[in-house]
């Protein structure tokens, strides 16, 4: 290991996280019952100019007025080029603070962007005595802010989630795509012509590269990963894959635009009883290994050594969260 610690932000259950539009208080009470780990209230992509600030006014009722507990529950401010954002941020701050346990904040490009919106909530805390620190959570979602992810997940302390926002980083990269999410019948290779002439085709994920960096930088930073929206609603096997693709690279959870995408999400974010309990195992033997000082061991027919323990580590310690999440 490199004598730089890496460390961990604030551990939350973040299997899935529900987007509830803030002009839309009739889903308030819903949202806050719903199986989803975490919530984010948005002021910005789905609210109209026209809607912006009776929306906040929505979502700071929301928080005073509905139990909220279970949920970690966001507040996704507009973006830093419009002149709705430090609105956003100082009334949800200063009339609802005490129950946001995250901001998340849209189309983050530098550093920079962070450290702005740090100053004006660190400003409003301290002005208001709010004694809970407020987590950011940051959309990837330009090319610019793919440029710069390492830099934007290690900006603030107050940083713990990054997010893959898929639509308009097709639309930053100009991606030949419609699509939010999903694949893309041009995203494909040929096989060389077997005998017959035939050419198989093989579908890729366009979106690889840019999962895969996000996760790099937010657990090189201690921060969790999370994928994005999938826009198809009326496809839950294309949503399935998408999240099974996502949490293969490292992903802890992803969005649900819709009430019917969240037990998609907890489903394939949560590790099986069969997981679990083979993890378990693999920690016993382990110990059972370091009592007779050895390093690795055949476990089931298959090696396993000290990076075995913290793979089942990390498993073990989601299924706990998972727990407590239901027993709360």
């Amino acid at each position: 290991m490199s004598f730089h610690t890496v460390e961990q932000a604030t551990p939350r259950l973040h299997r899935s996280e529900l987007a509830v539009p803030g002009n839309q208080p009739r889903f308030f009470e819903k949202a806050a019952a719903s199986a989803a780990d975490a919530i984010f209230l948005d002021l910005e992509d789905s609210i109209a100019p026209d809607d912006k600030e009776q929306a906040r006014k929505n979502v700071i009722e929301a928080l005073n007025d509905i139990d909220w507990s279970g949920k970690t529950v966001t507040v996704r401010i507009n973006g830093l080029d419009t002149h709705y954002m430090y609105r956003d941020v100082i009334d949800v701050m200063e009339q609802a603070g005490r129950h946001v346990d995250m901001i998340m904040i849209p189309k983050v490009g530098t550093a920079a962007d962070v450290y702005a919106i740090d100053m004006l909530v660190t400003q409003v805390e301290d002005a208001m005595g709010l004694a809970k620190r407020v987590g950011f959570s940051h959309i990837i979602e330009t090319a610019l802010g793919m440029a710069n992810v390492d830099a934007i997940a290690g900006a603030s302390r107050r940083n713990e989630a990054l997010h893959f926002g898929v639509a308009d980083y097709a639309a930053s990269t100009r991606a030949r795509t419609t699509n939010i999410g999903g694949v893309n019948p041009d995203y494909v290779v040929l096989t060389d012509a077997d005998d017959a002439g035939e050419r198989a085709v093989h579908w890729g994920d366009m979106w690889h590269y840019a999962i895969a960096r996000m996760v790099i930088a937010a657990r090189a930073h201690g921060l969790r990963p999370l994928d994005g929206p999938f826009g198809d609603l009326k496809d839950p096997d294309g949503y399935r894959a998408a999240a099974h693709r996502a949490a293969a690279l490292g992903c802890e959870g992803k969005w649900a635009i819709h009430p019917s995408q969240i037990a998609l999400a907890n489903e394939v974010f949560s590790p099986s009883e069969g997981e679990v309990t083979k993890a378990r195992r693999i920690i016993e033997a382990m110990a059972e290994a370091a009592k007779q000082g050895r390093g690795a061991v055949a476990f089931d027919g298959r090696l396993i050594d000290i990076a075995s323990i913290r793979q089942a580590e990390v498993m073990v310690r989601k299924a706990e969260l998972i727990a407590a999440g239901e027993a709360g």
